[in-house]
């Protein structure tokens, strides 16, 4: 039998030098035996209601109670009783896996034959009874994360809080994550789950909808998806280019948000069964709008008041690029060994000038290792790769003058502030006196950068640094764009906007390589590469890899469903090679 567990009235926050509240007269329930999910735009409020939850905050007005505990007087009581995860997970990256679990442990008394049942049962449950002895800091970003949901469980909590568990997470280990986390809850522990992943959100039990730090939905998914009934559609069949239909539909006043989906097109119109003819979408004779049916993510997007259209300001602004008759791009047997470790084997692919080009695998495959032999910033142990005809290894400055490149963990300088980082930036790319001071001035309109012109970049909003990255990469006007997981953590609206730049980009001649762990977000390569365990497996298209795992149990799979399968299917014969 489930029981409330958490219970907020008229709950308020602001904090000093804020014109608005973090917070705004929240009222809610939050029940033992049930998933909540915790959703809403960078900003919107969820990470300082996690933390009020948690007692780590104290309100402006209004209370909070977690098992009849109030936070502002019994915070004590009620850290006694929950367990949680912060984006920023608090591991000791210097310490193994077994003496973080410890070091947990003591923090929470847990001594003698419980300690040691309790190791036992989490190092299974995790799956990581075979790195006990490996540094948290050699983990993959997936296996931090359960260490983390390990290090959480040392000691069973009655209310678990996990603040966007998943970001930067594989497909295979986000799923994984999922099911542990579903095998936990029971009617005498209730999880709270932020999340920037709104597939996530669709298997929450219930769902907290928060914006400019409002609440505006509370309750199951599906009830979310009456807001996009007969409004859902998807464009097939397109003839030409698919970014051009997009960017066309986005200009429809019938249409508020649209996605690319392989070679079709995913729109979510104004009005019920209203959408644009193909002729006013240019989509060609043969092609046809097929009603489907809505997720999560639509009625998100509708609900926030539609998405950032199709125009982007940066692409309006840059020079078209020379046109190149080869490959732009040519990766040639790529080998990196650290060691006796093979990082990446033998890495082979071409990219032809304005095409999207995604590398996708799981956390550790070695994603970055080619990503970073590409870009110049790392020696290959073999193999060569060029760009825009420049070999890295014989001419790395002229390769590199063509390239832009936005990095995973951020590639700005935290220190200096928005203006110090253009400035820079402009600098290395060889601009300078008034051309210089034209592109910044552009790039501080284009990504509405004025207000924080004076912030340090480390104290941005994630939005906001990814902005910034993105103009740093850009300013000088490069063929070649390589983007390391740069929507990591940030809200369906940003991707979308971010989205509505490269599109605009490679309209204009630019290259696109991107790595990336979010699989609607890969439907937007023209063509990827899956490696795994430092091996490409497969390479082609969104629908291409789809239809080679397509099957009478699978009969409509996911770009995340071929992940995993092709993954699967590589296991299997290399255990049959064994």
């Amino acid at each position: 039998m489930t029981k409330p567990l958490v219970k907020i009235n008229n709950l308020s926050k602001r904090f000093p030098k804020s014109n608005g509240f973090a917070l705004n007269n929240i009222n809610l329930e939050i029940c033992t035996g049930a998933i909540t999910g915790l959703v809403g735009p960078d900003g919107a409020g969820k990470s300082t209601l996690i933390r009020m939850i948690a007692s780590l905050l104290l309100p402006t007005s209004g209370n909070v109670t977690v098992n009849e505990f109030d936070s502002a007087k019994e915070a004590h009581k009620i850290q006694s009783i929950i367990s949680y995860m912060p984006q920023k997970f608090g591991l000791y990256e210097d310490l193994t896996v077994i003496e973080n679990l410890n070091l947990y442990a003591d923090l929470k008394n847990i001594t003698g034959n419980e300690k040691e049942s309790q190791f036992k049962r989490l190092l299974k449950f995790t799956d990581l009874e075979r790195f006990t002895s490996r540094l948290a800091g050699d983990l993959s970003g997936g296996m931090k994360q359960k260490l983390g949901l390990a290090c959480c469980l040392i000691k069973t909590p009655q209310l678990l809080l996990l603040d966007e568990p998943s970001v930067g997470v594989d497909p295979i280990s986000r799923r994984e994550l999922w099911t542990m986390v579903k095998e936990l809850v029971n009617d005498e522990m209730g999880v709270i789950w932020g999340t920037a992943y709104l597939d996530e959100a669709e298997k929450c039990d219930d769902v907290l909808l928060l914006n400019e730090g409002n609440l505006l939905f509370q309750g199951k998914p599906d009830k979310l998806y009456e807001r996009v009934k007969n409004r859902t559609f998807q464009i097939q069949n397109i003839e030409g280019s698919n970014r051009k239909v997009l960017t066309t539909a986005l200009t429809n006043s019938k249409v508020i948000d649209g996605i690319i989906q392989g070679r079709s097109v995913r729109i979510v119109t104004r009005e019920e069964s209203v959408f644009p003819s193909t002729q006013e979408i240019d989509s060609g004779l043969d092609s046809r709008i097929v009603k489907v049916a809505p997720r999560f993510e639509d009625a998100f997007i509708d609900i926030l008041g539609g998405g950032p259209g199709g125009i982007s300001l940066l692409s309006e602004e840059m020079l078209n690029i020379p046109e190149y008759k080869e490959d732009i791009i040519n990766v040639n047997c790529l080998t990196k060994a650290f060691g006796d470790f093979i990082a990446a084997n033998n890495i082979c692919f071409s990219v032809k000038q304005g095409e999207i080009f995604g590398l996708l695998g799981p956390n550790g495959a070695g994603k970055s290792t080619v990503f970073k032999m590409m870009c110049g910033l790392l020696k290959p142990t073999n193999g060569t790769a060029d760009i825009a005809g420049y070999d890295l290894r014989t001419a790395p400055g002229e390769a590199r003058s063509k390239l832009g490149y936005m990095a995973q963990k951020f590639s700005l300088y935290d220190n200096l502030n928005v203006q110090q980082n253009l400035n820079f930036f402009a600098g290395i790319y060889g601009l300078s006196g008034r051309k210089k001071h034209k592109k910044i001035e552009q790039m501080i309109k284009i990504f509405d950068l004025k207000q924080y012109l004076e912030t340090s970049a480390g104290d941005l909003p994630l939005g906001f640094k990814q902005r910034l990255a993105l103009s740093c990469a850009v300013m000088h006007n490069p063929p070649v764009l390589f983007l390391d997981e740069p929507t990591s953590g940030v809200d369906p609206i940003t991707r979308r906007e971010f989205w509505v730049h490269i599109n605009g980009l490679v309209q204009k001649g630019v290259t696109v390589v991107i790595t990336t762990h979010f699989m609607d977000e890969a439907e937007y390569c023209d063509r990827m590469g899956l490696i795994y365990q430092g091996n490409l497996i497969a390479i082609g298209s969104s629908d291409e890899l789809k239809n080679s795992v397509r099957s009478e149990i699978l009969p409509d799979p996911t770009l995340e469903d071929a992940f995993i399968e092709l993954i699967k299917a590589e296991n299997l014969q290399r255990q049959a090679l064994k």
